[in-house]
């Protein structure tokens, strides 16, 4: 004789109709922003997303992988290598641009110039205001 009703045993949970959602390895999740990657072969096989950019940080060497994928799904690689510095080390400025103190003007140089200057342009309105 069939029964009219499922059997449930108490202590097992019910079985859901929907599927459970499986973990997709190619999204994007910000829980960790740091992934570590084994050498240039380990960022080359590491899964991007389409338009998608991820850091990729090579635990052997002082490299950071910046792996993207296009629209469809073709991925590139920029290698970045990172160097760590020291603070006592002399700052350069940026360009390799020295500064020298030479090349400016003080404010006495600018105030001779600027007599100079009105002294030749009292000089041309004489002569035009004179002839």
């Amino acid at each position: 004789m069939a029964y009219p009703y499922p059997i449930q045993y108490p202590y097992q949970q019910p079985l859901s109709p929907y599927p459970s959602p499986t973990p997709n390895p190619m999204a994007n999740n910000n829980d960790n922003p740091i992934v570590w990657v084994q050498g240039e072969a380990g960022a080359k096989s590491f899964l991007v997303a389409p338009n998608k950019t991820i850091p990729l940080w090579d635990s052997e060497n002082q490299t950071i992988y910046l792996k993207s994928a296009d629209a469809s799904g073709m991925p590139s690689i920029k290698i970045l290598d990172y160097t760590i510095r020291e603070r006592e080390a002399p700052q350069k400025p940026l360009g390799g641009i020295e500064s020298r103190t030479e090349d400016y003007a003080t404010k006495d140089d600018l105030e001779a110039l600027k007599k100079e200057i009105k002294g030749e342009i009292s000089e041309i309105v004489k002569k035009e205001i004179g002839a």
